[in-house]
């Protein structure tokens, strides 16, 4: 069973956990995830397609991320994330944290932070190997394919994270 670490409204850690996706929080109470955005020199992105079983947003592009584990902190989290999800070892990689924005969902009890990072590195999509649970697919995309796919619907977190993708 994977644990969750619960957060107040300032971002520290209260001591309590919660089991993964139960949705419980109170209030001024939030989980962690994080979001990595992978970038190569010219410009383009690492961005990877949902598989279409997923229970929420199938078939939707996005960056890598997900949840921090009870005890993980951000770096840590987000490292393992691009890991697992593209086979990406960013450690030593140029960039890292660039901002956090919270998210709150009344009445869900689903209530969280996101910290963003950028990674950049020459890296090609032959190094990349995605988690094929998680993952349908992937590209190298410029910003304005990012764009155009966000303003069809079909890339989560966008308005969130878009001056992330400002290199």
């Amino acid at each position: 069973m994977e644990y969750w670490d619960i957060y107040d409204k300032d971002k520290m850690r209260t001591g309590r956990t919660m089991k993964r996706n139960d949705w419980q929080l109170q209030e001024g109470e939030y989980h962690l995830t994080v979001l990595g955005v992978i970038a190569r020199p010219d410009g383009r992105f690492l961005i990877t397609k949902r598989v279409e079983t997923k229970a929420w947003a199938p078939g939707c592009w996005e960056v890598p991320g997900g949840a921090a584990m009870a005890g993980e902190d951000s770096l840590t989290a987000v490292k393992r994330e691009v890991r697992e999800e593209t086979g990406l070892d960013v450690t030593g990689w140029e960039g890292g944290y660039l901002f956090t924005y919270r998210r709150e969902n009344p009445g869900e009890g689903d209530n969280y932070f996101v910290d963003v990072y950028r990674f950049v590195a020459d890296f090609s999509m032959e190094e990349v190997r995605l988690q094929e649970a998680e993952t349908a697919g992937g590209m190298l995309a410029e910003r304005k394919v990012i764009a155009a796919l966000a303003a069809e619907g079909k890339f989560l977190h966008y308005d969130s994270i878009k001056k992330a993708f400002d290199l």
